[in-house]
């Protein structure tokens, strides 16, 4: 499950930086996981069973998403400036709700379930999760294996992949859809895990290249890689497992630093 996530939300992000055209996006851009986060703090808040929260967090985040695509599509503002932008807006809303949530809960059992829950953690992995989550995963991954050539094309601009018979609406939305679907998965099965999607295609480019054709597929076996290293750590670093995601964004900001350092290096 550590290698399918690490892979997955690796993927999504790769697909979203090369269809946003900006080194900065990762998967949450769009809500994705600020809405799985609120769907599971919503279930934590009635008591529904572990099953539940993970339906209730993967529901959550695909609702988000599309959510963003229709007011995206209601505004109708060429480019994709508009788009991140009501995709912050959605997931500033989202965080807005599970701090509600929060105050709302039981300070003695809810309120550290759903704090413990957005730490993002393996802990409670059973391979009935892996059963019911692998394959969503796994078909969201296909499509953008498939499409992947295609991210080369829409990389020149919206005007030069058109011209080159690609349309571009319906590539990206079959891949943002197929990206949202991965992470929202993986959200809900594991939490909040920051970094991953952000840093990891930067370090696949840097040895993969940058044709999509090869760095996807490098994109993925990093972040499966990389995602192993950090749960290893997190096991033996001390007697209780540390939440994941807290050691994602200490290792993960470092990592990013040196990247934009050693980018600078080259471009001077």
């Amino acid at each position: 499950m550590v290698s399918l996530v690490g892979a997955g939300l690796s993927v999504a992000g790769a697909c979203y930086q090369s269809l946003f055209q900006n080194p900065m996006m990762s998967p949450d851009i769009l809500g994705a996981s600020q809405g799985a986060a609120f769907g599971a703090a919503v279930a934590l808040i009635f008591g529904l069973s572990y099953g539940q929260i993970v339906g209730s967090s993967f529901v959550f985040g695909v609702c988000a998403v599309f959510c963003v695509l229709l007011l995206n599509r209601l505004v109708r503002s060429p480019g994709n400036i508009t788009l991140i932008l009501i995709g912050m807006m959605i997931g500033t809303l989202f965080s807005s709700g599970i701090s509600l949530l929060k105050l709302m809960g039981d300070p003695t059992n809810t309120l550290p379930a759903i704090t413990f829950w957005l730490m993002g953690s393996f802990a409670s992995m059973r391979m009935v999760n892996v059963l019911y989550t692998a394959p969503i995963i796994v078909l969201g991954l296909i499509p953008i294996f498939l499409l992947r050539w295609q991210l080369n094309v829409v990389s020149l601009g919206v005007e030069e992949a058109s011209s080159l018979g690609v349309n571009v609406k319906r590539l990206r939305l079959i891949l943002i859809t197929c990206a949202t679907i991965v992470t929202a998965a993986c959200v809900s099965i594991t939490g909040l895990i920051g970094w991953v999607g952000l840093i990891v295609p930067h370090m696949a480019r840097l040895i993969f290249g940058q044709d999509h054709r090869y760095s996807v597929f490098g994109t993925a076996l990093m972040g499966a890689i990389f995602l192993l290293i950090i749960d290893n750590i997190a096991r033996m670093l001390t007697t209780s497992e540390v939440p994941i995601g807290i050691l994602t964004a200490f290792i993960g900001a470092p990592v990013f630093l040196g990247l934009l350092l050693r980018k600078n290096r080259v471009w001077k």
